[in-house]
Parts: C-alpha cells; structure tokens; sequence
C-alpha cells in the first residue's frame, strides 16, 4: 500500500531520515518504534506531506505521491492523526464529524440559497453517517459535548472517527496512546483491529507502549538513527540485540527483559 524508497530528510546539518526503506502492507497494521530522535515522525510528515523529502521517493498504490500536500492525499484516502489531538474544541462530537467530508454543498454560499433542498439532503446524509461512527467507536453519550471538553483518550477516538467519515485508505496514528488511561486505550485498540478485520483500513502505528504494539501490530518496523534497523513481529524485535543495543547501549546479555519496556 505504501512504499518508501531511500527516503532522507536533512535540517541543515542534521539527518532526521537518512535513507529510509520500508513497506506497510495493504491490510496490515503496522508498528513503527524505535528510540527518541530516530526520525518516526519526521518519516509520518513526510508521508502525509507536510514536508518533502531531501531526497528519495513514496508511493501510494504504486502511484508517486512524494511531495503532494496533505489535502491531496486526503483526497487520495491517506490521512493522519496527531500525537495532539487537533478536535475543533467549541463543536460537539458531532459537528466535528460531520466537518470531515470535502467539497460539501453548503460550503459553497450560492447553494445556500437555490439550492437549500439539496443541500438539507447531503447534511442529512452526512449526519446519518457521524452518528454511526458514534455508535461505532461508543460516543453515543458524548455526540452532543463539546470537543474540548473530552478527556484524552475520548479525543483521540473522535480522531479515529474523523478518519471514518471519508473512504480512508491508509491511517497514520502518531503516539494514539499517549496520555490515554489503560480502559480507553483498549477501546481504541479494539476499534482499530473493527477497522482493520471489518472495513479493511489500513494502518501504520508510532507507538511508545509496547504491549499495545504487541497486541495490534504485525509487523513491526523498528527505527534508530533515520534509518530502518530491523523489522519483524513484536517478540522477534524485541528479542533483536541490534533494537536493545539502540534502546539500552548494551548488548543482549545485560538484563534482555527490558527490551520491550519502552519504545
């Protein structure tokens, strides 16, 4: 589904992404850790257009996307979350759904006044489609709370939701668990895995606790430097004294159990 090829990505003197290779397979949820400063988000901006590369190349379907802007590749089906929750804070839940979907009638002001009818049908039809996604994700209770008033792990499902309301082909989660309770985050985790097994998305993970990794996530690619290190299943990276080595600065013989511990 997505292939990066001899990606980097250079600050001046510094190599955020430094000949990058990687796949996320069509259907996969895919984990991507590794140490701070390894170059994990740098590689989701540059996949979700924020920034283009130095240097190298990302397809989407074997089609070349590198350097389309984010909007492009909305349009395209790949989006993005955010380690921070981008919610519009004054909206309820479902207005903030029922923001996601482009190009709506009404956001056009003529329509507004020759064509009210149509434009009352598509609001409807889009509405009908965020209260399922509350239903999905169980926000039935929140559809009418301010945003900005939600917890943290409550937002981060009202971004799994955003990603609901188009035809989302590829999902980039940066850090879904961070700051988020160990009952929501199995929420999520269950709501991921629904979309993956029930709609077919796509997903690819940065993730810091390794037992949510473990859980989703089958392969798991592992990062240092700006660079791939090793990729395999969650127990094989963890078990790989090339991934201790970059987490822990010492080899496999020196307490291997914490390899996992945090990523």
């Amino acid at each position: 589904m997505i292939r990066v090829e001899a990606v980097s990505k250079h600050f001046g003197g510094v190599h955020a992404v430094d000949n990058a290779w990687l796949t996320i397979a069509e259907g996969s949820i895919t984990g991507l850790i590794g140490p701070n400063g390894a170059g994990k988000t740098t590689l989701f901006n540059i996949i979700a257009g924020h920034f283009p590369p130095t240097s190298g190349k990302i397809f989407l379907d074997d089609e070349d996307i590198t350097g389309l802007p984010p909007y492009e590749l909305f349009s395209r089906g790949l989006l993005r979350t955010f380690q921070i929750a981008h919610e519009f804070s004054t909206l309820t839940v479902l207005e903030n759904l029922m923001m996601v979907p482009g190009d709506q009638m009404g956001e056009r002001l003529l329509n507004t006044w020759i064509q009210r009818r149509a434009v009352r049908r598509e609001e409807e039809t889009i509405r009908a489609k965020a209260m399922e996604v509350v239903e999905f994700l169980n926000l039935g209770h929140l559809v009418n709370e301010k945003a900005g008033n939600l917890s943290g792990g409550q937002k981060k499902l009202l971004e799994l939701g955003r990603t609901m309301m188009v035809d989302a082909k590829v999902v980039l989660l940066d850090e879904v668990g961070a700051g988020v309770n160990r009952t929501l985050l199995a929420e999520i985790g269950d709501a991921i895995i629904r979309l993956n097994k029930e709609r077919g998305y796509t997903f690819c993970m940065i993730e810091h606790d390794m037992d949510f990794i473990s859980r989703l996530c089958d392969p798991v690619i592992v990062m240092a430097e700006g660079t791939v290190l090793a990729e395999g299943t969650a127990q094989q990276v963890k078990n790989n004294e090339a991934v201790i080595e970059a987490y822990l600065g010492r080899g496999l013989k020196n307490k291997p159990a914490r390899a996992g511990a945090s990523a």
